[in-house]
């Protein structure tokens, strides 16, 4: 099977995955585990006959289909060497996509050609509650199906190492634990070096988290919170800490699409207050500005077709900005707010891209929904035009964001989840079995033909 050297869509990781298994009856196997929202099978394919499981989710969140391309790889490479297999007592259970609704909203731009306008233009990812990790209410509170499949899931097969499948749209590489694994942070180095991808040594997303090693980050035990924690934090019930309880541990892995070399830079700034200061200045401008546009253009959204799921994450976005940027601000010292970590070059620089991010998301979703209604009433479509360029420029000249192709993306992610699961696998009980009753091969019908 050809290498991949751009993102599979829906369709194609169901076609791939079958002709898969028609090549490999004896060794893999396809099966339906649940249907999304819309219908779409969620499915999973499994490669090996081993006592002991090991669950890989792609597609997690829509906008991040690297995922997709990475499980088609690690089942070419467990299909090969009997080692991950065999020699490990190991079953690998890959599923294909856990959103596949919404990855099917991202292909105005899955296919490429890849530019940064593009993406952003064509972007899409649901509303923090319509996102199937989180577990916002508990897991017995789950109401996604994706989810509740996922949950289910978990608790057949009680994996032993669990991995979960992320994109960076622009930074670099990093991964989150909910165990340390001795040895990781160094695999992590060789891989980045090796394929040239940089290394998030201040990734935003464990901004407050316990550093394992550089680039490597654990994951704190959820708690309940409000959504703007939930949002920004991520350490809520989630289906990374779900499968705890049968000894998992689980590896969430992050790989960049436009890499930032100035996120692996753990220099000392010459001004961080500065920074802080300029930063979020501009996050709140640019929460100002796209306020103002939202507030024009909602009145106008009740004729587009899904204009809620299209509202649902711009409001989630305007909603946490005001806190990221008090967050942010050296001079609030007598507001309460959490505290930040000594910064370096590295974290400034992903707080640079982060809150750019929420603004071209916000900016991007908008943009979709005015030219879905055929429209513009409120003449707001020149200015996001203007904005979306202005902020794709900055990405590009002021942080120097550069393309990684697809195939790197999927290696660099599949040599560290490789990484991971031999670390894991050391470490592990010897007791662990699968939950899965019946390895027969049944006939597989492929997801664009169900």
């Amino acid at each position: 099977m050809p290498p991949l050297l751009r993102y599979p869509t829906v369709d194609e990781l169901g076609a791939r995955a079958a002709a898969l298994v028609a090549r490999h009856p004896g060794a893999a196997r396809l099966r339906r585990v649940g249907t999304s929202r819309a219908g779409t099978p969620l499915w999973l394919l499994s490669v090996g006959h081993g006592s002991r499981q090991a669950l890989v989710v792609a597609g997690p969140h829509a906008n991040e289909p690297v995922g997709g391309a990475t499980v088609l790889l690690l089942a070419e490479r467990a299909l090969a060497d009997p080692r991950l297999t065999e020699g490990a007592d190991t079953t690998w259970n890959l599923l294909l996509c856990l959103d596949p609704d919404g990855l099917r909203h991202n292909e105005g731009w899955l296919t490429g050609p890849y530019s940064l306008d593009r993406y952003f233009r064509r972007f899409f990812r649901p509303g923090f509650l319509e996102q199937p990790e989180w577990l916002p209410d508990g897991a017995a509170g789950a109401v996604l199906p994706e989810t509740r499949a996922l949950l289910a899931l978990q608790d057949e097969l009680k994996p032993f190492f669990q991995c979960s499948l992320h994109g960076v749209d622009v930074g670099g590489g990093f991964v989150e634990l909910t165990r340390d694994l001795p040895g990781l942070p160094q695999a992590v180095a060789r891989a980045s070096a090796r394929l040239g991808i940089p290394r998030e040594l201040g990734a935003y997303d464990a901004l407050y988290w316990p550093v394992l090693g550089p680039a490597v980050y654990r994951i704190p035990p959820p708690r309940r919170g409000g959504l703007v924690a939930a949002i920004t934090e991520a350490a809520v019930e989630s289906t990374w800490y779900h499968p705890h309880r049968h000894g998992t541990v689980t590896a969430v892995v992050e790989a960049p699409m436009w890499g930032v070399d100035g996120v692996g830079d753990g220099s000392a700034p010459a001004d961080a207050e500065a920074a802080l200061r300029a930063l979020s200045r501009a996050l709140r401008h640019d929460t100002r500005l796209l306020r103002g546009i939202l507030t024009r253009v909602r009145p106008h959204a009740a004729t587009v077709p899904e204009a809620a799921r299209l509202l649902a994450p711009v409001d989630d976005y305007l909603l946490v900005c005001p806190g990221l940027a008090d967050d942010w601000d050296p001079d609030l010292g007598d507001r309460p707010r959490r505290t930040l970590p000594p910064l370096t070059t590295a974290h400034l620089t992903a707080l640079r891209i982060s809150g750019r991010r929420l603004a071209l998301r916000t900016a991007g979703l908008l943009h979709q929904l005015v030219t879905r209604a055929g429209r513009d009433p409120a003449g707001v479509l020149p200015e996001l035009d203007a904005l979306v360029d202005q902020w794709c420029a900055d990405y590009r000249d002021g942080c120097g964001a550069h393309w990684i192709p697809v195939a790197r993306q999927a290696e660099y992610q599949s040599q560290v989840i490789l990484a991971a699961f031999d670390l894991a696998r050391r470490h592990a009980p010897r007791d662990f079995r699968s939950g899965e009753s019946d390895w027969g091969c049944e006939p597989v019908v492929p997801m664009h033909r169900e």
